[in-house]
């Protein structure tokens, strides 16, 4: 009886997660869409694993409640006041009580080896090449690319009156961060006055921005397009204007970015104070 309840809780969470990838609307790159199921489509090597995980634990949790479902409509069934007018006295199973430790250990176990796995493999990259510096303030970014001579700009949100066809609210911004595909790319987070958190979900980003000290993580973006994500952290009154935009590039064309940008952002001004930041996106 139990196997045979197992087996078809096994098949519904089977059934859930093949369901749910089927009804994800999968956008043109990474954005969120209205009435969209499960994760973002993932676009890098991290963001993948992130979703293999999810679909495990997907399966685990509805077999374990299904399960447990199943075992209490049973009892209440078999062994009810009409069924069982005289109780029985037994206590103490020794076997089951055994059963019912051991089992929940070895599904922490399953759980435990791979987010160990994925959370060593999204720490740091192996041979990065190329850097990416994230500093957060309140509230806007400014990104810094170390290996192109310490070029840096700020990136500020778009006000709502300004945007364009096709550019989402509190997501586009006026400088976008731009990154080659195919490329290991080492980015070291910081801030300078409250925590931030610089997260990207369709590629699998999210690291807290501390001040005083950098994290570091990393992102390989498998297709050109544009990505969206936002500050993960409730870092004060204009925390929802932190989004963040990348634009991934071919490796030729991003070249071709990299010495027309030096020339834009070496002609700009030095930096506005964080008020007439927040007044602009205002």
């Amino acid at each position: 009886m139990l196997k045979k309840l197992l087996a078809l809780a096994l098949v519904a969470a089977a059934a859930v997660v093949s369901g749910a990838g089927q009804l994800r609307a999968e956008p043109a790159n990474g954005e969120p869409t209205p009435w969209a199921i499960n994760l973002q489509p993932a676009f890098s090597p991290v963001m993948e694993k992130v979703h293999d995980f999810h679909n495990l634990l997907l399966v685990i949790i509805i077999s374990v409640t299904v399960l447990v479902l199943a075992i209490l409509a049973y009892v209440m069934v078999r062994f009810n006041a009409k069924r069982n007018p005289v109780p029985s006295r037994t206590s103490h199973n020794t076997l089951l009580e055994v059963v019912w430790t051991a089992v929940p250990i070895m599904i922490l176990v399953v759980i435990a080896i791979p987010s160990l796995r994925l959370l060593f493999f999204s720490a740091k990259p192996e041979n990065p090449e190329m850097t990416l510096k994230v500093t957060g303030h309140q509230w806007y970014w400014t990104y810094t690319y170390p290996d192109q001579e310490d070029m840096t700009f700020d990136s500020i949100p778009i006000a709502a009156d300004q945007l364009k066809p096709g550019q989402p609210r509190l997501l586009a911004v006026d400088n976008p961060v731009v990154l080659p595909v195919d490329t290991t790319v080492q980015v070291l987070v910081t801030a300078d006055d409250v925590i931030h958190d610089w997260a990207v979900p369709s590629l699998g980003l999210k690291k807290d921005a501390t001040p005083g000290r950098i994290n570091e993580t990393w992102v390989r973006i498998e297709k050109p397009g544009t990505y969206y994500g936002m500050c993960s952290e409730l870092c004060g009154v204009n925390h929802y204007f932190m989004p963040i935009q990348i634009e991934a590039l071919s490796k030729e064309d991003y070249q071709a970015w990299v010495k027309q940008a030096k020339e834009q952002f070496a002609a700009k001004d030095g930096p506005a104070t964080s008020l007439a930041r927040a007044d602009r996106a205002d």
